[in-house]
């Protein structure tokens, strides 16, 4: 086999559609459209080890607590298990009652039999039927030309119809596809549904879903928006209809193209959470319900708790989700650059500000609260983090909101640790190099023992016992405030020549269990710029500890 020396000569461009007046360019999502989950059929399906029936029952169950109404449950006539899995499950009466389950089928009057008996007792169900119209397939697979397709599919109308008759105990909705859609001709496609429906006489009250699906996504999601809107405004008795889209992902814009034909017009979405499915995957029902939401239009599902759905879908289909996974992944609302953890760190300072709940914090497009988040991993540190990331985690975890430039003094501290490890780090191994730099006392020369304070006129004067270099001392120094007299005895015992450039304070907690932190800036006689911390029940000891902190920083 002979390598072509430009292989692109093999493949021709997608044809335009002839949509001379579309609308869709202009339009804006502004509801949920109807959602159903193809988890359980074309996700599992695509499986490496399909779901057993503990799965498939687990997966459900989900399902309907994220709010799905509609389920394609499995494909009964592939065999045995699906089979007596839909059985069961529709026995079993743990379909709501506002939840309708769905099965598909090939075009062929046995299987579409099958199908009707695996959901016999049902209070409602869809039975779906497609038949492949794809000039390569009419060409390639079947050899049959458009008549013979069109004929297939007004058999599989018919069938629906007579089995439909054959159990009326159930209220029986039909969908039907003309497989790989967005591959065929667009009148042609027109011309089988149109077919489909003179057979089954849907009404506005009781419509067919007629699903278009980009079965191998072959163009720009653009392409696929055109052949929505021209389906929409060329289709008999559009009324009587619900256009539904199953965008699969082989360009990677399964996503875009499903957003697309719902501005196209489209009623109904078929997908996978987190876009599992053959090849590449469908689309992914949690991308388009999220970027509904933020938004403002509410998608009508529940994934309040998204570490809850990601556990139960990773076990069920044993893929993971990736980290990078748009709003469900580990990372995604995650900041490592310097730059970035500091636009948030600011806004989420902001938002403390506002008198109104609008959402607007840099790099982050949704609130990671509302997906069940905690704000904790929004910003983590390794080589490339800036001082706004460590100071964000040691006031997300310990409460301290250090100073601006004691922020960049400790993150050359932090800085330094990460290029030594050449990994993340962790809160703890943030909070330890804290205390190893500004609270630890330990092989530090000054300790506090005791200390007490008196008044001399317009003086303070700190007297104490300290431990300084291995020994315990009784100091004492005066100033016109508890930390210059502290200074003074540091002076006068000597410690380095220091004065105090910056000092704030604030609470740690509530309560019984409220906790003083204490910040200084101090500078020596040669110019060079210390910072203490210290902690204390009481604020001025926690001064007096910042005083020691900065001190042995010398």
């Amino acid at each position: 086999m002979t390598m072509l020396r430009d292989p692109s000569v093999k493949y021709r461009p997608f044809p335009q559609i002839p949509l001379t007046d579309r609308q869709w360019p202009s339009r804006t999502i502004t509801r949920a459209p109807i959602w159903l989950s193809t988890d359980l059929r074309d996700g599992n399906q695509s499986l490496i080890d399909p779901m057993d029936a503990e799965k498939k029952t687990r997966f459900f169950d989900l399902l309907v607590r994220c709010g799905l109404k509609e389920i394609e449950v499995g494909f009964p006539a592939s065999g045995a298990t699906d089979f007596d899995y839909i059985q069961n499950l529709v026995r079993s009466g743990r379909i709501p009652d506002d939840v309708t389950p769905q099965v598909l089928t090939q075009s062929r009057a046995d299987l579409i039999r099958t199908s009707f008996d695996s959901l016999a007792g049902a209070k409602t169900a869809i039975v779906h039927v497609y038949n492949a119209v794809a000039p390569a397939w009419r060409k390639i697979v079947f050899g049959m030309d458009k008549a013979d397709i069109k004929a297939i599919a007004v058999e599989g109308a018919k069938q629906l119809r007579d089995n439909a008759a054959r159990l009326p105990d159930t209220d029986w909705r039909f969908e039907y596809s003309p497989e790989c859609f967005s591959t065929t001709e667009i009148d042609f496609s027109i011309e089988v549904c149109a077919a489909v429906m003179d057979i089954l006489q849907p009404t506005a009250d009781k419509p067919i879903i007629l699903n278009l699906p980009a079965t191998v996504e072959a163009a720009t999601p653009n392409i696929y928006a055109d052949q929505i809107e021209y389906f929409g405004k060329h289709l008999p008795n559009r009324d009587a209809a619900l256009i539904s889209l199953h965008t699969h992902n082989d360009r990677g814009t399964g996503v875009a193209a499903a957003e697309l034909g719902l501005l196209a017009g489209a009623d109904r979405v078929e997908g996978c959470l987190f876009g599992n499915g053959e090849r590449t995957g469908n689309t992914c029902l949690v991308t388009i319900a999220l970027n509904m939401y933020t938004q403002g239009v509410d998608p009508e599902l529940d994934f309040s708790d998204i570490d809850q759905v990601i556990q139960t879908v990773e076990y069920c289909n044993n893929i993971p989700v990736h980290p990078r996974h748009p709003y469900g992944g580990d990372l995604v609302y995650t900041a490592f650059s310097g730059s970035h953890q500091d636009a948030i760190k600011k806004g989420f300072a902001a938002r403390e500000r506002q008198n109104d709940e609008a959402w607007e914090v840099p790099y982050l497009p949704i609130d990671p609260a509302d997906l069940g988040r905690s704000y904790e991993a929004v910003i983590r540190v390794n080589s490339q983090s800036g001082k706004g990331g460590v100071a964000w985690v040691l006031e997300q975890d310990k409460g301290l909101k250090l100073p601006k430039k004691m922020q960049a003094s400790f993150s050359h501290v932090v800085q330094a640790l990460a290029d030594e490890t050449s990994r993340e780090l962790a809160a703890d191994d943030i909070w330890q190099a804290f205390e190893r730099a500004y609270l630890a006392t330990e092989g530090k020369r000054f300790q506090l023992v005791d200390w007490h304070e008196t008044h001399s006129g317009a003086d303070r004067i700190f007297a104490g016992k300290l431990t300084i270099d291995g020994t315990e001392r009784s100091v004492s120094g005066r100033g016109n405030g508890l930390m210059s007299s502290v200074i003074a005895a540091l002076a006068e015992s000597g410690g380095p020549l220091m004065d105090i450039v910056d000092y704030s304070e604030h609470a740690i907690g509530q309560g019984s269990n409220v906790q003083a932190a204490a910040y200084v800036e101090c500078r020596t006689a040669d110019g060079k710029s210390l910072f203490g911390c210290g902690l204390d029940t009481d604020v001025a000891t926690a001064s007096v500890r910042a005083i020691l902190s900065a001190a042995n920083g010398a």
